[in-house]
């Protein structure tokens, strides 16, 4: 199923965060922390940097701590957004993961049109003009194109002196995301041991390169996110998930958030879901702590 059919209305067209977002960003990350880690978020650092990829430079933000790393260095993290790209609430969201401990890579999906930010300005989902700017985005995001771009990732990361590229690395993706996670788990099995997709659209299609069929050649274990009302609509997504994640042997938490809809987990968003995102965010915090050693 394509993004367009997942979303529902209009995605967010938020082009920064409100106080209130930055103070339940702040408020979840001290919960997570004291309630899931047992300790103080750490300090982070934040830098804008370049990715060289097969089809060009590809803008990013690299977020890690700050201080004393431990022996080789931070466990790295890929997210991939939304279809509204690389903008300041995935910026503060790379730097509460790092704060967890966790060196954290942001990436222009749409790298190949410009510089981030990509699209620009308010959008309306409901606009069919605006729609159809946002899927001619998207369609350049094939699963060949988003494989090359996560090896080049994480070879710009393993070459940072503050990643250690002998512990497991997680990637994790938010609707066009969720699939970009397994394809590029699959793109490299013996590097990415946690994938995180949070309400991903099309994670199961009848095309041959589905990303559920994509499960077997992975090495990781998964959290999928499911929002309610995806799953109305495709009642029996999660079900084909769950059959391929045990015939994979793959371990996998695959969970239908009710009450939440479709876009729920990144601030700012119409939709946002304050106490649904931070179950979910805590149970990515309870995978990568278990996988990414």
């Amino acid at each position: 199923m394509r993004d367009d059919a997942q979303l529902p209305g209009s995605p967010p067209s938020e082009t920064g965060l409100s106080r209130r977002d930055l103070g339940l960003i702040a408020a979840g990350a001290a919960v997570a922390a004291s309630s899931t880690a047992g300790a103080a978020p750490l300090k982070v650092m934040e830098m804008d940097v370049e990715v060289q990829t097969p089809d060009g430079l590809c803008d990013a933000v690299f977020v890690h701590p700050t201080g004393r790393a431990p022996a080789g260095g931070w466990p790295a993290v890929l997210v991939w957004t939304d279809i509204m790209g690389l903008r300041p609430v995935f910026r503060q969201m790379a730097s509460r993961m790092a704060a967890e401990g966790y060196a954290v890579l942001v990436p222009n999906p749409f790298y190949r049109k410009g510089r981030a930010p990509i699209p620009a300005g308010p959008v309306n989902w409901a606009d069919p003009a605006d729609r159809a700017k946002l899927m001619e985005l998207r369609s350049a995001l094939t699963a060949e194109a988003t494989a090359r771009d996560a090896i080049a990732c994480f070879a710009w990361l393993d070459g940072q002196s503050v990643v250690d590229p002998g512990k497991g690395a997680g990637v994790q993706g938010y609707c066009m995301g969720g699939p970009m996670a397994f394809q590029a788990a699959a793109a490299l099995p013996d590097r990415i041991a946690a994938v995180g997709s949070f309400h991903g659209g099309g994670l199961v299609t009848a095309g041959p390169d589905s990303p559920h069929r994509l499960i077997a050649r992975t090495r990781a274990d998964y959290l999928v996110a499911i929002a309610e009302n995806d799953d109305q609509k495709e009642p029996q997504a999660k079900d084909v998930l769950r059959a391929a994640f045990r015939a994979a042997g793959r371990l996998a938490e695959v969970e239908v958030y009710a009450g939440a809809q479709h876009g729920w987990c990144v601030p700012g968003s119409a939709v946002y879901n304050p106490e649904a995102a931070e179950r979910a965010w805590s149970a990515l915090l309870a995978l990568y702590r278990r996988r990414l050693t």
